[in-house]
């Protein structure tokens, strides 16, 4: 069986303020749905967080049902389980009616221990818990921790596996010593919530939801990673379609290599380069920019956001040594002349004169004297 292995979706999410259901858009139309003509495979797993916000916006709505109706209109059976970010109660809307069309949306725990059958594999889909759900539909109050809830309901399903047909669990959780970024909530990762690795053992293949890393778990484990950069600390992460195909030799994993509509990326420099690499060439990038000139800067967001339209933030490492480097305050009342001369010419556009200078120390002296 082959099939495509998604997650972390997470329609409607902002990034500093900024909506990317745009790049969302594109991503579906323009990448995931000529890759599944492409590729044909034989069923769609999606891990969990469909939507950023448990009260989804009506554009992140409108197109989750938009990728399910083009999936339908394939035949190519999907099954999606609820993630820490979905709101599991609007998400079962429909979810009768849309079985009888191959498309399985499991957001309830007592659901997770019928599998779903496709072709020769039967599919476990265990959406996002918490432990004291887990005590509740397993009926065992001695289950403390998402490691041993995860062992209990493997058990359980391990019941229910027919011994001619290969067994693959969908779960969103967070993998014991896995790689984090800072787009997910900490309050869902780590310590408490840890699940180890050798609870997947007796599945074929783990197709996990939650980090935002493409990486394995384990043996047999994987996280597809979110398809596109949902913050600035994943700038450096290859995000990627995963396609994984099981058998009787076991299970191969192919990635093919994603190119958004608009990428996430650190650039730093000082104004001077980057407003010469911004004439040369704006970029539609969302970007964050750390300055490196020796001297304070005033107004550089407004300077740089005409070749930078989606810039995020900019930072100015001047002002981070004024609070850092010790020896930055022998040179406190230099530093003063070199702000208002830099004040000057950048908002005033005019080069300071020695009369100027003149007049500002001893303007502050007077202020330093008074104080």
């Amino acid at each position: 069986m082959k099939f495509l292995h998604l997650a972390d979706l997470h329609f409607g999410r902002l990034l500093y303020g900024r909506s990317l259901i745009e790049d969302q858009k594109h991503f579906v139309e323009n990448i995931l749905l000529p890759a599944i003509d492409r590729e044909q495979p034989d069923a769609i797993l999606i891990a969990g967080d469909v939507y950023d916000r448990q009260i989804a916006s009506t554009e992140a709505i409108a197109l989750f049902d938009a990728l399910i109706t083009a999936i339908s209109a394939r035949s190519i059976p999907a099954v999606i389980i609820s993630g820490n970010h979905d709101g599991p109660e609007r998400m079962a809307i429909g979810t009768g009616l849309l079985a009888r069309l191959g498309i399985h949306i499991v957001t309830t725990l007592t659901a997770a221990f019928t599998p779903i059958e496709i072709g020769d594999v039967q599919i476990f889909a265990l959406p996002y818990f918490d432990p004291a759900q887990m005590r509740a539909v397993l009926g065992d109050d001695t289950l403390r921790g998402a490691g041993p809830c995860m062992r209990a309901a493997v058990e359980r399903m391990t019941a229910q596996f027919a011994p001619d047909k290969k067994h693959i669990l969908m779960a969103h959780c967070f993998a014991a010593g896995s790689m984090t970024s800072d787009s997910e909530s900490q309050i869902f990762v780590g310590g408490s919530g840890d699940v180890p690795t050798d609870c997947f053992a007796p599945f074929d293949y783990v197709a996990l939801g939650h980090l935002h890393a493409s990486q394995r778990a384990g043996e047999n484990a994987r996280y597809a990673g979110s398809p596109l950069k949902y913050s600035v600390d994943e700038s450096h992460q290859k995000k990627s379609l995963t396609f994984v195909t099981v058998d009787d030799a076991g299970f191969q994993v192919d990635l093919y290599p994603l190119t958004p509509l608009r990428d996430v990326r650190k650039v730093s420099g000082t104004m001077e380069e980057l407003l010469a690499a911004g004439q040369a060439q704006s970029t539609a990038d969302y970007v964050e920019i750390e300055l490196t000139d020796e001297a304070p800067l005033f107004r550089p967001a407004d300077r740089l956001r005409p070749y930078y339209p989606n810039l995020l933030s900019v930072r100015n490492l001047w002002f981070a040594r004024q609070n850092t480097d010790p020896t930055m305050q022998t040179y406190r009342e230099q530093d003063q002349t070199a702000i208002f001369s830099g004040f000057l010419r950048d908002v005033c556009g005019t080069e300071v004169q020695p009369e100027d200078l003149a007049l500002f120390s001893s303007l502050l002296q007077e202020m330093e004297d008074a104080q």
